[in-house]
C-alpha cells in the first residue's frame, strides 16, 4: 500500500504516523501560569533538539474532543512565563501521569489532581514533579508554528536526577528508570 499522507484526513494521518514512529518517550511537562497556578500534562511528541547548547523539544497540538478549537494550557503558560520543566515518567508514575492528562479547566492544579507533590526548581520559578526520577529545567528558546501544531524548543538550564537512578560517569540506570513511552495513537 502506498499513501500520500498529505491527502488524508488529519485523524487518519495521525494514526499512521503515531503507529509507525514508536516508541515515543513521554515528556511530562510542568508549567506555571501568570497567576501562580500550576499545570501538568504529558506529551509524546518529544525528543532531543540539540546537544550544544543542550535543548529538548515538544510538539503541542490543538485541543481535541470537548476542547476542540482551544489552545492547551501548557502552550499558554510557556508563552507567558518563557520557561517549563520536562519530567521523565517512570513506570511507577503511569497512573498519576494518566490522571494528569484529563481534560480539566485551567483553574485545576493537575499536581493535586494526580496526587503528586511539587519540588522547587533551581533556576526557574516553575516547579518540577518531586516523585519524578529525572527532570529538566528549560528556558524557552523558540516556538515554531508547524501546521496545526506548535514546536516548543527549550534550552536545558538545569538537570535533576535522583541518586539511585544515576550509575556514575554521566549514565542513567535505564533498567531502574523503566521509562514509559507511547505506542500508536489514542484518537
Amino acid at each position: 500500500m502506498d499513501v500520500d499522507i498529505r491527502e488524508l484526513e488529519t485523524k487518519e494521518a495521525y494514526k499512521l504516523m503515531t503507529g509507525s514512529v514508536i516508541p515515543r518517550p513521554i515528556a511530562w511537562v510542568s508549567t506555571a501560569n501568570a497567576n501562580g497556578g500550576f499545570n501538568l500534562a504529558p506529551f509524546s511528541f518529544f525528543t532531543v533538539a540539540s546537544r550544544k547548547p543542550p535543548m529538548l523539544c515538544i510538539s503541542i497540538g490543538p485541543g481535541v474532543g470537548e476542547r476542540e478549537g482551544t489552545v492547551k494550557d501548557t502552550l499558554v503558560n510557556i508563552r507567558e512565563k518563557q520557561e517549563f520543566c520536562i519530567n521523565i515518567v517512570s513506570s511507577e508514575l503511569g497512573n498519576p501521569m494518566q490522571k494528569s492528562s484529563e481534560n480539566v479547566g485551567s483553574d485545576v492544579d493537575e499536581f493535586q489532581l494526580a496526587g503528586l507533590k511539587t519540588a522547587p526548581s533551581k533556576k526557574i520559578d516553575t516547579p518540577r514533579i518531586k516523585e519524578a526520577p529525572i527532570a529538566f529545567e528549560l528556558k524557552l528558546h523558540q516556538i515554531l508554528e508547524l501546521g496545526t501544531d506548535h514546536l516548543i524548543i527549550g534550552e536545558i538550564i538545569h538537570y535533576h536526577i535522583k541518586e539511585d537512578y544515576y550509575l556514575g560517569n554521566y549514565k542513567v540506570d535505564i533498567e531502574k528508570l523503566k521509562p514509559l513511552g507511547r505506542f500508536a495513537g489514542g484518537r
